[in-house]
């Protein structure tokens, strides 16, 4: 069964919550970036995670296509999401430093299993 767009309802300990689940493809514009924009993708995850209602956030690096980077997030909530995208981890790392060197597809996804 498909879940609500942009969201999917999912019981916790806590009750039931509103998860949004992100999902990212960044493609390195430039080979000689690849390196820098790994160590940058690193650092913002490392600084996400410690964001309020990020319960996931993952960077994924292509083994079959060296300049092509996936981020895995989940948001406990849409207000989390848009918290996360004023912070630093997005505004110091990801938006100046990461963004201007890659093409990005976004995919806010639904849960199915």
């Amino acid at each position: 069964m498909y879940r609500n767009k942009c969201s999917a309802r999912e019981i916790d300990q806590r009750g039931v919550i509103d998860m949004i689940y992100a999902n990212i493809l960044l493609t390195a514009n430039d080979e000689g970036d690849i390196e820098e924009i790994g160590a940058l993708l690193a650092e913002q995850a490392r600084r996400s995670r410690l964001e309020p209602g990020c319960v996931r956030f993952e960077v994924y690096h292509s083994q079959s296509d060296p300049k092509v980077f996936q981020l895995c997030e989940r948001w406990e909530s849409q207000e989390a999401l848009d918290v996360h995208r004023e912070a630093d981890a997005y505004q110091e790392v990801y938006k100046p430093r990461v963004l201007p060197r890659v093409t990005r597809i976004a995919h806010l996804s639904d849960l199915i299993e």
